[in-house]
């Protein structure tokens, strides 16, 4: 039976379809999002304000202790004390999120949702279809790899949204990014559905290929988080210094969760994913065993997925460490991030080994 024998051209039409679908239907979704963020309130501006200053309504009248001594009573104005999270930034309230905390901009937010669901189901159907156009798992090239990506990503997104997670804040900068993966996708990195080349051909493509592709999408949203987190870290410290953000810091930065929530985000999310990493680099060093006779032969691809261990090792480590919490660890994890992307765009695409059967 040849390759193009074995190939259903009809079903990886249907994919390319559905892929170009959800696009179109993420496209919708980022309009949604925007919608959310123009017409939500601005008039919740200033909670974290209140909370770091002394001005606003929040602190204009501020708690008494009452002192009794000798039969007397003293009313005392109780000091004002600023606590600090383990990130090393203070605890202010969240921010009312996207919608301002308004109707308006909850109706658009809800319509943005249910409209990323919906791409999200077309976008994993043509994931799903590809597989079917050559029964094998479809990631078996780069244009494959991308697909599934941003599908796992929007899919976890959404998962942790059903349990009740915040973080519905990340909902414009995802459909973003998953717009540019898909676009970059479909017009740089498109191969023909074909079978798989003989290197490739094993059950180890289902588990190690998968989870480095479930970890790299959960490593994506945490370092969301973590430049948000960097953003918003300087806008609190602004205003704690009595400084005066910008228009943009208000009406965007205000709304977003407290740097010390999505520094926790990041950090928990990170290290909840990381074990399935070392899990990743162990099951391609057997895979390795088995294709090639060696466990680990200094390929570039083997490098940069150590040193992608070693930098989330560092962070992770960092956070443990009294004099690496905050901005520094967070700078780290985005350092670790950056590793993954040219592990994955710069090393297929850069650099010869014996992993350079991409399909580009």
């Amino acid at each position: 039976m040849t390759l193009a024998a074995a190939t259903n051209e009809n079903m990886a039409q249907i994919s390319n379809v559905l892929i170009y679908s959800s696009m179109a239907v993420y496209t919708l979704a980022f309009l949604a999002h925007i919608a959310e963020w123009v017409f939500g309130s601005r008039s919740k501006v200033g909670r974290t304000a209140a909370a770091l200053t002394s001005s606003g309504p929040a602190s204009a009248e501020a708690p008494k202790v009452q002192v009794t001594k000798g039969g007397s009573t003293a009313v005392l104005d109780r000091p004002k004390v600023v606590t600090r999270s383990a990130a090393g930034t203070r605890d202010v309230p969240d921010g009312p999120g996207a919608h301002g905390g308004t109707e308006q901009g909850d109706m658009y937010g809800r319509i943005a949702v249910s409209l990323t669901v919906l791409a999200a189901l077309i976008h994993v159907s043509g994931v799903v279809a590809r597989a079917l156009s050559v029964m094998r798992a479809p990631w078996g090239n780069m244009y494959e790899f991308s697909i599934t990506f941003s599908a796992v990503a929007v899919t976890t997104y959404l998962v942790l949204m059903a349990l009740g997670k915040n973080v519905r804040w990340m909902g414009l900068i995802l459909v973003t990014t998953v717009l540019l993966d898909l676009g970059i996708a479909t017009k740089w990195l498109y191969t023909e559905s074909d079978q798989l080349v003989p290197a490739l051909d094993s059950y180890w493509l289902w588990i190690h290929v998968s989870t480095a592709i479930f970890c790299g999408a959960v490593f994506y949203l945490g370092a969301v988080g973590t430049a948000l987190y960097l953003f918003r870290d300087s806008y609190e410290n602004k205003l704690a210094s009595g400084g005066k953000p910008g228009s943009f810091a208000s009406s965007v930065l205000e709304r977003l969760p407290s740097a010390a929530s999505l520094d926790k985000f990041s950090y928990r999310i990170n290290a909840a994913v990381f074990p399935l990493w070392t899990f990743t680099i162990i099951a391609g060093a057997i895979w390795a065993g088995d294709a090639w006779g060696r466990y680990w032969g200094w390929d570039p691809k083997e490098v940069f997925s150590f040193v992608t261990w070693m930098a989330y090792a560092a962070y992770l480590h960092a956070r443990a460490t009294a004099g690496w919490k905050g901005r520094k660890a967070a700078y780290l994890a985005l350092f670790a991030f950056a590793c993954f992307l040219w592990n994955y765009y710069g090393v297929n695409m850069v650099i010869s080994g014996k992993h350079s059967y991409a399909g580009v």
